[in-house]
């Protein structure tokens, strides 16, 4: 503490002398008050602190509480008190101001912490300093560090003086090692050996070398953690009276080792003779009864107590009762080693919802997040149904996070509100992308989509592409909220030109444009049923037939243009069925997502064809933060025709096979190359050039392009990982997973049975590239970011079976811009 010097003199003007206060007259009336000294602090703010005015009667005790109030405004370092006749006055010291706060030699605690710690202190910049509560700030500090075993850390406080009464104050640290444990002994154990307790508890020792993430520096806090690991692992064996009776913690002389000693008492183990229900069950007594997983003669379970009293309340909040009290008091028979288990139940009343607020929500209209929930307004308190609103809102595609807050409202028991803090992320770009090949080296597309058009949460896209195989452009608006039930109203306009020839499939160009119109209809909270229509248009042109094929080509083309375009209109019909229970609609790490499309044509269409699709995904998270979790996946697809035309099967039209191989569906393959390769067979000619040898000494030739199948299966497991060097407030916004995709695409249509009688060479061509149990896979490392700039991909694959044709690396990464 700085000591209080305090000085009164009595200046007598007339005898031109000084005598004590207590020597002059008991009381004065005070005719003007003076305060000397002030720099920083106003006048006029250093006279609220005095209780007195010009014109009041003065003695020794009212001046001396005044100087007390000075002091204790915090702004003075001294203080002395003079009085000249009938005048009062004050000379001051003020405290100097902190000019500047540093931190020196300081790792384990990082600035921020150290300035928001001093915050509270009130020690921070631009404020005046109070000297009495630096040495304790270094204690403090030191404290923390010998909580780590820190013991030698040493924390000083410096104090230079500025000019204008301010000063710098710098904190150095000297933090040295924790130190470290040489031994720790468990004396009292018995039923567990200390081996099998060493191995419950994170602090250890003598650990060795290559065990670089054990534990064996000393904390304080690790201790008392490891002490209720070893109480809980006793008592959730029965052994209701353990308990650590002692703990000793040794110090070396150089303070760099610790040794530590408890001392254990085991006890006997206690089984369950009853449990029993006491108080208010709000009317559910048959089924909290049904849903105790506490059963008598079995052992007691701290563990299984917690999660008995976590599963009623649980079952009570479902219900309004948001603050049930639910504790178990045991009765134990130290005699019989038996323990009577009784929960008393106390509902407390049924809360319901004042209102539900919103706040981070700066684009996304207050409205799109409210028709998201399922805990109304004036409906009781529900935590799950809470928790499926919050549930609700992570899936939207624009929202990174969401939290929510109950505040009880202030004089009212049974009423709450519900406060939402969600963060948006971005929900519209302009998207360009790059890909490289090996073959096909450079390309390009780009394109504008909103998901959140005008914060409304309805979707606009304007796409646009060009590469090196495809043109096209779509336009397409989707309303999912198009009734207040969820019925959801989409359209979109599309134009394409696709080059079959430059996309590793055999030459053809299909021109192709269309429309179409979808509806949504939710079937409960996790399932939708989705329709649709749609007429489109194909011209194909340039095609050069190949076998697989020619019995399509043979019924279409006109025999009298060979080389004609082929014109088809089609009336699409589509239905599918879709199940999600994730846990956010970008980035997922948590639950799973199912689709089943299925898309045929009408029976007036020119082309008659149906095409199935199923793609799942099951994310299993495998931490409690679900940083690393496990994705799964699988895409089954089927197609082929229907009815007949002209006396012949009705058969898929090539344009529409399934095909793999790119970013979407086998990485490490380029686009389309994974399937069936195009078979071309031509007869021999005989000698003199005139035609024909048979059919079994035709001449066959395999293309390098695929050209894809009616069947297609496809999986993939990725682990998802967190990002090394990432800031953890990126977390949600960067994805990095190693993955492996396999699959294959084949032609359940093409009989391969018929070339077995050609020359075994020319039919192992065909066996080669046209298996249909030709297996593909892959292995590499994706990172995704959803930067605010728009979606960015980097990935990298390798094929794992490298034949003839796989070889392939590919490298993609697509940038965007936010509108």
């Amino acid at each position: 503490m700085i000591m209080k010097r305090i000085a009164f003199a009595l200046l007598l003007g007339t005898l031109g002398t000084s005598v004590p206060i207590a020597q002059a007259a008991s009381s004065f009336q005070v005719e003007d008050i003076e305060i000397k000294g002030l720099q920083r602090v106003a006048l006029g703010a250093a006279l609220t602190h005095l209780s007195f005015n010009v014109g009041d009667n003065l003695n020794d005790f009212r001046i001396s509480q005044s100087i007390k109030a000075l002091y204790q405004s915090g702004h003075f370092n001294d203080i002395r008190v003079y009085r000249d006749g009938n005048r009062l006055v004050y000379r001051v010291r003020e405290r100097e101001t902190i000019s500047e706060i540093i931190f020196d030699g300081n790792s384990d605690l990082k600035d921020e912490q150290l300035t928001e710690s001093l915050d509270g202190s009130n020690i921070r910049v631009g404020e005046t300093l109070d000297r009495t509560v630096i040495s304790g700030i270094e204690m403090g500090l030191e404290n923390f560090y010998h909580s780590v075993g820190k013991y030698n850390a040493k924390v000083t406080a410096k104090i230079t003086h500025l000019p204008r009464n301010r000063v710098n104050l710098e904190f150095t640290f000297v933090e040295g090692d924790s130190a470290s444990i040489k031994q720790i002994n468990i004396v009292g154990n018995e039923v567990f050996s200390d081996a099998e307790i060493m191995d419950k508890i994170e602090l250890t020792y003598d650990s060795p070398w290559w065990n670089f993430m054990a534990q064996d520096r000393y904390q304080k806090q690790t201790l008392q953690g490891d002490m209720e690991t070893i109480n809980s692992y006793y008592l959730n064996r029965g052994y209701l009276r353990f308990k650590v009776d002692s703990t000793q913690v040794s110090m070396t002389p150089n303070k760099e080792a610790v040794y530590i000693a408890l001392n254990v008492t085991e006890g006997e183990t206690y089984r369950v003779s009853e449990v029993d229900f006491v108080g208010d069950m709000a009317g559910f007594e048959n089924t909290i009864r049904a849903i105790n997983p506490l059963q008598a003669d079995e052992l007691y379970n701290g563990a299984e107590v917690t999660y008995t009293e976590e599963v009623i309340s649980k079952f009570l909040g479902r219900y309004g009762y948001a603050y049930p009290k639910v504790t178990t008091i045991p009765e134990v028979d130290d005699e019989n080693h038996t323990v009577k288990l009784s929960i008393s139940i106390d509902p407390g009343k049924r809360v319901y919802v004042n209102r539900i607020n919103f706040t981070g929500n700066h684009v996304t209209a207050d409205n799109v997040l409210r028709r998201e929930m399922r805990q109304m307004e004036g409906a009781w308190l529900s935590n799950g149904v809470v928790e499926s609103s919050k549930s609700w809102l992570m899936r939207l595609p624009y929202m990174e996070t969401v939290e929510f807050e109950t505040k009880q409202i202030e004089g009212e028991d049974d009423l709450v509100d519900i406060d939402f803090t969600v963060k948006e992320q971005p929900s519209g770009s302009f998207n360009a992308g790059i890909g490289y090949g090996s073959e096909t080296k450079l390309s390009i597309n780009a394109g504008v989509q909103q998901n959140n058009f005008l914060g409304t949460g309805n979707q606009l896209g304007f796409n646009v592409a060009k590469n090196y195989y495809q043109k096209n452009a779509t336009i397409s608006y989707t309303d999912p909220y198009f009734t207040v039930d969820a019925v959801s109203l989409g359209g979109q306009v599309y134009y394409s030109e696709y080059d079959a020839g430059n996309a590793n499939m055999v030459e053809y160009n299909n021109k192709t444009f269309g429309l179409g119109l979808n509806w949504g209809f939710p079937v409960n909270e996790y399932l939708r049923l989705n329709f649709g229509v749609g007429w489109k248009y194909n011209q194909i042109s340039q095609l050069q037939a190949y076998d697989q094929i020619q019995n399509f080509y043979d019924i279409y083309a006109d025999p009298n243009d060979p080389d004609g375009q082929l014109a088809f209109r089609t009336l699409d019909l589509n239905a599918g069925l879709s199940r999600s229970t994730l846990n956010r609609g970008t980035f997922p790490t948590a639950g799973s997502q199912q689709r089943l499309n299925a898309k045929m044509t009408s029976p007036k269409s020119d082309l008659q064809y149906f095409k199935l699709n199923y793609d799942a995904k099951f994310y299993f998270p495998l931490t409690r933060s679900q940083k690393w979790s496990v994705l799964t996946r699988v895409q089954l697809g089927y197609a082929n025709g229907y009815g007949t035309i002209e006396g012949n099967d009705q058969l898929l039209p090539f344009w529409e096979n399934f095909s793999a191989g790119g970013a979407d569906t086998l990485r490490g393959f380029e686009n389309n190359t994974v399937g069936p390769h195009a078979i071309y067979r031509s007869p021999q000619k005989l000698p003199g050039g005139s035609c024909c040898l048979g059919p079994d000494y035709d001449s066959i030739g395999v293309s390098q392009s695929s050209v894809g199948g009616n069947a297609m299966a496809l999986a993939g497991i990725e682990l998802i990982v967190p990002t090394p060097f990432l800031d953890e407030s990126y977390a949600n916004s960067v994805r990095t997973s190693i993955f492996w995709d396999a699959g294959s695409v084949w032609d359940t249509e093409f009989n391969l049975e018929s070339y077995e009688n050609l020359d075994p060479f020319e039919y192992e061509k065909i066996d080669d590239f046209s298996d249909p149990g030709r297996f593909r896979s892959s292995a590499g490392i994706s990172i995704q970011w959803l930067s605010p700039m728009g979606p960015m991909i980097f990935s990298f694959a390798k094929s794992v079976r490298e034949e003839e044709g796989d070889d392939t690396s590919f490298f993609s990464f697509n940038i965007g811009k936010t509108f």
